[in-house]
C-alpha cells in the first residue's frame, strides 16, 4: 500500500505542533533574555521537539487501533491506522523512521548545545532524550501503555513542560536557575489542559474501550473543575516568576493572553459538546503558544 503525503500529514496531526514548540519557544526565550542564545541550539530544539511530538502521535494512532480504543463512534480527529487509510507495517516503519531521525536531530542538538561542557552533562541529556523517546512510543504503545492507566497528564506535565523549557534553557546556556520551575511548569499544565480536554471529549468511548484516563475514572465534572485549576495554576506561575524576576513593565505583557485563558474555561464548562471540545482543544494549543511568545517577548523588550 502506498500512502500519499496528505494522508501522512494527516497521521502526523501537525495542528499539535504549536503546542510542542511552546517549549522551544519559552526556554530559548529565558536564555535570550539571560544573554545565552544559541541558533543552532534554537533550531535543533525546534526540529527534535517536533520530531518528538509526531512520534508521539503516529504512536498513539497506532496503539489505539492495535488496542481496539479506536472505535467508530472516536470523537475527535480521523485516525489513519483504524480507518485503514495507512497499514499497520506502514505506520510502524514510519514509527522506527520517525525515532531514527528523533535520535539524529537529538543528538546534534546536545552536542551543540553542550559542546563545551563535561561527558557527564552530554550523557545526562542523552539519557533523558532517550527516555523521552522511549515514553513517546510507551504512552498508548506495548504490554502496559501508561496512557490508559491515567498516567498521560504526569508524561505530558514532565516533557512537555519542565524537561522541554528547562532542557532547552540549559542547552543554550549550560547553566541552570530554580526560579526556571516557574514558566516551565507554566506550560507543562496548560499542555496537560489540553490532553484533559481531549480526555474530556473522549469520554464516553474511553469508557467503552476500558481507556482509564482521569475523566473516565473521576467524572466529566472532575475534568473541567481539574482543568479550571490547570489553567489558574499555569497563570499563578507566570505571577510568581515575572514577580520574582521583575525588572521591566514589559515582562506583564502576558496577562494579555489571560482573557483568551478566561473564554477558554468558560466554553468548557458552559459548552461542553464535542464539537466545542475540539475547537476548544485546538484553541489552548495556539494560546498556550501564543503565551509563551508573548512571555518571551515580554522578557527581552
Amino acid at each position: 500500500m502506498k500512502t500519499n503525503i496528505k494522508i501522512w500529514l494527516q497521521a502526523f496531526r501537525l495542528r499539535t505542533l504549536p503546542l510542542a514548540l511552546s517549549n522551544a519557544v519559552m526556554g530559548s526565550f529565558l536564555a535570550l533574555a539571560d544573554g545565552a542564545f544559541k541558533w543552532p541550539v534554537f533550531i535543533l530544539s525546534v526540529l527534535t521537539i517536533t520530531l518528538l511530538q509526531i512520534l508521539s502521535n503516529l504512536a498513539n494512532d497506532y496503539g489505539d487501533a492495535v488496542s481496539g480504543k479506536d472505535t467508530d463512534q472516536r470523537l475527535g480527529p480521523q485516525r489513519v491506522t483504524a480507518t485503514g487509510m495507512v497499514s499497520k507495517i506502514e505506520i510502524k516503519r514510519m514509527i522506527i523512521l520517525i525515532a531514527c531521525l528523533s535520535v539524529i536531530s537529538g543528538s546534534f542538538l546536545v552536542l551543540s548545545g553542550l559542546k563545551n561542557s563535561g561527558w557527564k552533562a552530554i550523557v545526562f541529556f542523552f539519557a533523558l532524550g532517550a527516555t523521552a523517546i522511549v515514553a513517546a512510543i510507551k504512552y498508548t504503545m506495548g504490554k502496559k501503555p501508561y496512557g490508559y492507566k491515567g498516567f498521560g497528564d504526569i508524561f505530558v506535565f514532565i516533557f512537555f513542560g519542565l524537561i522541554g523549557v528547562i532542557g532547552t534553557y540549559y542547552l543554550h546556556t549550560n547553566w541552570f536557575e530554580v526560579s526556571l520551575i516557574y514558566p516551565a511548569a507554566s506550560i507543562g499544565l496548560l499542555s496537560t489542559g489540553v490532553l484533559n480536554i481531549n480526555n474530556l471529549r473522549d469520554i464516553e468511548t474511553d469508557k467503552e474501550t476500558g481507556k482509564q484516563t482521569l475523566a473516565v475514572k473521576h467524572g466529566a465534572k472532575f475534568a473541567k473543575t481539574y482543568h479550571l485549576v490547570l489553567i489558574i495554576t499555569a497563570i499563578i506561575f507566570a505571577f510568581a516568576y515575572t514577580i520574582s524576576e521583575y525588572y521591566s513593565l514589559w515582562q506583564w505583557l502576558f496577562l494579555l493572553t489571560i482573557p483568551l485563558f478566561v473564554r477558554n474555561i468558560i466554553r468548557i464548562f458552559k459548552y461542553p459538546t464535542a464539537e466545542n471540545l475540539n475547537l476548544e482543544l485546538k484553541n489552548l494549543s495556539l494560546i498556550t503558544f501564543i503565551f509563551a511568545l508573548v512571555f518571551g517577548l515580554g522578557l527581552v523588550l
